[in-house]
């Protein structure tokens, strides 16, 4: 069912905004390297307002992503702007000689989303929802069709 109640969901449903991100580092070396300061990033994390959850990514040989969820943008920004944080960034950075490629990219939840059952507030229903959303091209989305 739409929604814009997302307060029985779980955390990274409660979010309103999230990163996705990744490095490629140069070797083994760097990763092992990133260890200390990534441990004492993720502790700082989780214990900032607005923090709801994270996932850490690997693609082979090399490259290590995070995708975190928070309340809202100015948690994600505040994250951001950390002591942890801002030394992982300038270590990485640094004359690429601990990685050779990173990108960031920050996303903004919709207010309106879709609960069914358990974490549904409204109450307990599954149920479909009878019109697909619209494309940006339409007024109204077509109707769900159950064959």
């Amino acid at each position: 069912m739409r929604t814009t109640d997302f307060s029985l969901a779980p955390p990274q449903g409660q979010a309103s905004a999230m990163f996705v991100g990744a490095t490629r580092y140069r070797g083994i070396r760097s990763i092992l390297t990133l260890t200390r300061t990534w441990v004492r990033l993720v502790r700082d994390m989780r214990r900032m307002r607005g923090y709801r959850w994270h996932k850490v990514y690997y693609e082979f040989p090399f490259t290590l992503g995070t995708i975190a969820f928070f309340a809202d943008r100015d948690a994600m920004l505040a994250f951001a702007r950390s002591r942890h944080h801002r030394e992982l960034m300038v270590w990485v950075t640094d004359d690429t000689k601990n990685a050779t490629g990173g990108f960031i990219r920050l996303y903004y939840a919709d207010p309106t989303g879709y609960s069914n059952g358990v974490w549904r507030a409204e109450d307990q229903t599954m149920a479909h929802i009878p019109t697909f959303t619209p494309l940006s091209t339409e007024q109204a989305g077509p109707p769900v069709v159950r064959r």
